[in-house]
């Protein structure tokens, strides 16, 4: 029983020292060593909600795709699912949410963790909804000027490339696809 003894007093799973006699006295922390197989981060709910949310978006998107008939290979399908960005739900938004909930689930809502994490979901929502999307806009914007001039002037024009951001509704089901998935992964 003395072997928790030697610990540091920090915060986190507290133990109270019996080898004193003291069952609601002095308490100490007991710190598990890593595991070296990773078998600890496959069982971690932060991660698992942050996978399980960013892939079944993904995942979501290539569905709505087929059948809006956008795509139609299984090389489009697979782009969609790995890469493309953009569309309903919005994978930055499930992926972001999700983080942010299990943190608060897990580390509790009062951490610096959570805050930090409550944060960058905020900048990732309004990156996703605001600079992104205006971007492709004016990608758009570019692009259909360029074929224009190209084609009354015959000019060479290459493209620019035009980034996906999302509507306010794909950024909602997005987030709200990755709180319910962190619900799931802290508390089933």
């Amino acid at each position: 029983m003395r072997w928790y003894s030697a610990c540091p007093r920090i915060a986190g799973d507290l133990v109270p020292r019996l080898d004193k006699g003291e069952p609601f006295g002095e308490t100490y922390a007991v710190i598990a060593p890593p595991r070296p197989d990773g078998g600890d981060l496959l069982r971690n709910p932060v991660f698992l909600s942050a996978v399980f949310s960013l892939f079944m978006a993904q995942f979501i998107k290539a569905v709505i795709n087929i059948f809006r008939a956008r795509s139609h290979s299984f090389h489009e399908v697979l782009v969609t699912f790995l890469w493309r960005t953009g569309g309903m739900p919005s994978s930055h938004s499930s992926l972001a949410v999700a983080i942010a909930t299990a943190i608060g689930f897990t580390q509790g809502t009062n951490s610096s963790v959570f805050i930090l994490a409550t944060f960058f979901a905020l900048i990732v929502v309004r990156d996703a909804m605001g600079v992104r999307r205006s971007a492709g806009q004016q990608a758009r914007a570019l692009n259909l000027l360029g074929r224009e001039l190209s084609s009354r002037l015959g000019l060479n024009f290459h493209a620019v490339k035009e980034v996906h951001g999302h509507s306010a509704t794909e950024v909602l089901v997005g987030g709200l696809l990755g709180f319910f998935i962190a619900l799931g992964f802290c508390t089933l």
